[in-house]
């Protein structure tokens, strides 16, 4: 089946980003494969990661992990949602951890398998998921392979981030788990004191930079492009696209792309975005719309239908130009995509 829409993906990227941030840690290096491998395709990200040398994976839910499909041998998966109350049946049958992360979560993890192993989190300040510190008494007992915490603004130069250390560092000394967890991406660009055993890098193994410390050390693994339906002049006058946004000051030769908002190339593009062939650059012009774009192509004389014009996707700069976040910009990239590894 031909596709009209295709994601490169760069192989030796993904698994540079990842050893680099394994480097910085300096300590053990999951990933984060939640969202299909943040959009990448969740297990061939997952065998690219495991031949760098990663053994520890981490979902959302028991349905992302059982399309994840077998694990490399040696590596291990947690699951950050926990263990619902329908979920007990997936998560009996799987060899993931579910990540508990409440009281009730836990009693229902002690109800169902009291001497399987499990992760933990623990709400260090951001009121999202976790076990409050004051609650960890309901931990007695349980083998807890992973305690962990998450940051809620690494991303900055944040009070909230040595708080949360601080707080983390007091449940640690009150919870035994073979292992302690606290830094994402950003995370592990504040330093080592944030790594403790296991660092859980998402974000910046897809090629976005977290922070400042990033730049330059990660590399951009995803490269959307799409082909050209039609080649057109809109003549000197005539509007492109809905709405009438833009109206040709000259004949104006365009080519229309077969990509859209559908496709996750969201109406933000808009007056930001554009694509390039062979080094150079198409400005989108009109809307973006559900399927289709408009790129003036008059500096590209020789490109027709049929061809493939490489989309402006670098991430923090598509996050800047548009207002989206590099998270957004790439988990909403949809599954008309064909995802190519080289």
């Amino acid at each position: 089946m031909h596709h009209p829409l295709r994601l490169r993906l760069d192989r030796a990227a993904l698994a540079a980003n990842w050893r680099w941030l394994a480097a910085t840690a300096g300590t053990a290096c999951g990933a984060a494969v939640k969202a299909d491998g943040y959009g990448t395709g969740g297990s061939a990200a997952v065998a690219v990661l495991a031949e760098a040398g990663c053994r520890d994976f981490l979902v959302s839910t028991w349905d992302e992990a059982r399309r994840l499909g077998p694990l490399p041998t040696g590596a291990s998966l947690s699951v950050l949602h926990g263990v619902g109350p329908d979920d007990v049946v997936d998560a009996l049958a799987s060899s993931a951890r579910p990540v508990l992360n409440s009281v009730e979560q836990v009693a229902r993890w002690r109800a169902a398998a009291p001497d399987r192993p499990c992760d933990v989190m623990v709400d260090s300040g951001m009121n999202r998921l976790g076990l409050r510190p004051e609650e960890v008494g309901v931990l007695n007992g349980l083998a807890i392979d992973t305690l962990m915490s998450h940051l809620a603004c690494a991303d900055q130069d944040h009070a909230m981030n040595a708080g949360q250390l601080a707080r983390f560092r007091e449940v640690k000394a009150v919870v035994s788990a073979k292992r302690y967890s606290l830094a994402n991406s950003a995370g592990i660009c504040l330093g080592r004191d944030y790594s403790f055993d296991l660092v859980r890098p998402g974000l910046a193994l897809y090629g976005g930079i977290p922070r400042a410390e990033a730049e330059g050390k990660i590399a951009q693994v995803a490269y959307p492009e799409a082909q050209v339906v039609q080649r057109r002049i809109a003549s000197a006058g005539e509007s492109v696209g809905y709405g009438a946004t833009f109206v040709a000051t000259r004949d104006t030769e365009l080519t229309i792309l077969n990509i859209g908002y559908a496709d996750g190339y969201l109406r933000c593009f808009a007056g930001h975005g554009g694509g390039s062939v062979g080094g150079t650059r198409l400005p989108l012009v009109g809307r973006v719309s559900m399927d289709l774009v408009a790129l003036d192509c008059g500096a590209a004389p020789g490109l027709r239908e049929g061809d493939w014009v490489a989309l402006d996707y670098d991430l923090p700069v598509a996050a800047a130009a548009t207002g989206l976040s590099q998270y957004e910009l790439l988990t909403g990239l949809g599954d008309r995509f064909e995802r190519i590894w080289s």
